[in-house]
């Protein structure tokens, strides 16, 4: 139940510039999650999320600091929640996320282990992914699309 709640304020946060826990609680209300604020305020914490100004300069829930999630979230609910496109290039995959979002999930994607990735590069919004030569970024691609439910 605690982890779908979460990655429901995973795609909430990604889809709508929540500026308050009151604003978070009912809109998990309406998809059946019901949940106390002092618990709405553990799961912004153990999520990293916390109050700043996105891109458009109102306030919404963002991961804090370098962008970095807690690990006790899953690589796929990083990608669901955040990311936007995933391309490849040679042995490049190119992952674009929302504004603020992309240290988290360049750390999901690190954390994952995932096969033949070797590391990431992250800016604001996007996601440098270099992947072994032999393993072209294609298949890395099509693995983190599928995973972000973007295929």
């Amino acid at each position: 139940m605690k982890r779908q709640r979460q990655e429901a304020l995973l795609d909430l946060v990604r889809r709508e510039p929540l500026a308050s826990q009151e604003e978070i609680r009912r809109r998990l209300a309406k998809l059946g999650h019901r949940a106390t604020q002092s618990t709405i305020s553990r799961d912004l914490e153990e999520l990293g999320l916390v109050r700043g100004r996105g891109s458009d300069g109102r306030l919404r829930y963002l991961p804090a600091g370098n962008g970095e999630v807690h690990a006790t979230v899953p690589l796929d609910s990083l990608l669901r929640g955040f990311a936007t496109s995933v391309d490849a290039s040679g042995n490049v995959v190119v992952i674009k996320t929302l504004p603020g979002t992309a240290n988290a999930v360049a750390s999901g994607v690190d954390r994952s282990e995932l096969e033949d990735v070797l590391g990431t590069v992250a800016g604001d919004d996007t996601i440098m992914v270099v992947v072994r030569e032999t393993a072209g970024g294609k298949r890395a691609a099509r693995t983190l699309r599928d995973l972000a439910g973007l295929s």
